[in-house]
């Protein structure tokens, strides 16, 4: 494997989302088709706008506040994308898997009768595994997966929701998950909640693995491939992301530097 090349490839799928927000410009209610305002239409509308005029509102530092908190909103959400394109693209390389074969989907009927396709963010089938000692090494995971979260039907593969961190108690979401479970189980699939950060609560994971999910999180230096995210990527994919991580911080970071500086000013 060419370290070097392999490297860029890898800090490209997570950069190339993240570059997205170095361009955000707050909407302030506009619809989400419309373009965002410039520090010029902004000053012209809160100008215009005689409480706003009146107690400083219309302000360049208060366009920045706005700029900067959506900002910040996208970031997140663009590194959550990062993230999954770059686990996909780990499990392709390291697996052998074509495209299609990383990745799932699953329809569902909805009230009106139309029909609605889910996805997730990657797929391991152990069909679809050429290499003996990989084989060997994901399906003693399966098992050992499945053991520890009293899964009594056949599994044949998983499936991975791959996040950047996950803190939101937003019920709404983890039911929607919770759903997801249920069909991939129903297809022979352990469903696994995969998260790059070591931003997860305790009773999210708590509720996940009792209904059945698999949870990784990207806590370093830990041995348990059935927990930790890197554990699973270092011992069963026999890619050492943390080693990533660290061997590019330097790039990664000054990238997102520079895009932190324009979101926090007013004039870029």
């Amino acid at each position: 494997m060419d370290t070097a090349k392999n490297d860029q490839t890898y800090r490209e799928l997570i950069l190339e989302p993240l570059r997205k927000c170095a361009d955000y410009t707050p909407k302030f209610g506009q619809g989400q088709s419309e373009n965002g305002y410039t520090l010029e239409d902004f000053t012209r509308v809160y100008g215009a706008d005689p409480l706003y005029s009146w107690i400083g509102f219309d302000s360049p530092l208060m366009y920045a506040a706005h700029k900067a908190a959506g900002g910040m909103t996208s970031l997140y959400r663009q590194l959550g994308i990062g993230c999954e394109r770059l686990f996909r693209q780990i499990i392709k390389d390291q697996l052998g898997l074509t495209t299609e074969q990383a990745n799932w989907s699953y329809e569902v009927a909805e009230e009106s009768g139309a029909i609605r396709t889910l996805y997730l963010d990657g797929r391991i089938l152990l069909s679809d595994i050429k290499d003996v000692g990989a084989k060997k090494r994901v399906d003693a995971w399966l098992k050992k997966m499945r053991t520890k979260l009293k899964i009594l039907t056949q599994i044949d593969g998983a499936v991975f929701e791959v996040r950047q961190g996950y803190k939101s108690k937003d019920s709404k979401r983890q039911n929607a998950d919770l759903h997801n479970a249920a069909q991939a189980i129903a297809g022979k699939y352990i469903p696994v909640l995969t998260v790059m950060s070591s931003q997860l609560d305790t009773d999210i994971r708590l509720r996940y693995e009792v209904g059945k999910w698999g949870v990784l999180a990207g806590v370093p230096n830990l041995e348990d491939e059935t927990t930790s995210t890197f554990a699973f990527s270092k011992k069963i994919l026999e890619y050492d992301l943390q080693d990533f991580f660290e061997r590019n911080k330097k790039a990664l970071r000054k990238e997102v530097s520079e895009i932190l500086s324009s979101l926090l000013n007013p004039h870029e």
